[in-house]
């Protein structure tokens, strides 16, 4: 068995996401878009479309006419991505699944949607992000 990361985002419009985007914009991080979604550690079994389908499944934390899930190929952000992780675990219950959510993502893209650079992830997480009493941000 092996843990895997799973982000599951909107496929609506997200007005949180936007709302970032328009403050980031205004504390002058150049970003254009921002995308959010929550990361998931789930034990796959040995068996990813099984894993898919569970999640899927589980109402608590997928709804099939708001929500796309996404395999991560490694546990950790992507291009242009931080997670901002609580500094305590939240764990669904046994009778829910096997899962724990481990962050927020945000990816951040600047125009004609190029990653942005470190520089800019890092004044987005100090500016509005991320709150360090509360969440730890990885890059």
């Amino acid at each position: 068995m092996s843990k895997r990361a799973v982000a599951i985002g909107l496929k609506i419009p997200d007005n949180t996401a936007y709302t970032a985007a328009v403050a980031l914009r205004r504390l002058a991080v150049g970003v254009e878009r921002v995308e959010r979604s929550e990361v998931w550690f789930f034990d796959d079994e040995g068996d990813l479309p099984a894993l898919i389908e569970r999640i899927m499944a589980d109402e608590t934390i997928f709804n099939p006419n708001k929500h796309r899930v996404t395999v991560l190929d490694e546990p950790a952000p992507r291009s242009s991505e931080v997670w901002i992780e609580p500094l305590e675990r939240v764990t669904l219950s046994q009778s829910k699944g096997d899962g724990e959510k481990a962050a927020t993502a945000w990816r951040l893209f600047g125009r004609n949607d190029a990653a942005v650079d470190r520089e800019t992830l890092r004044a987005a997480v100090e500016g509005l992000l991320c709150n360090p009493a509360i969440e730890r941000a990885v890059y």
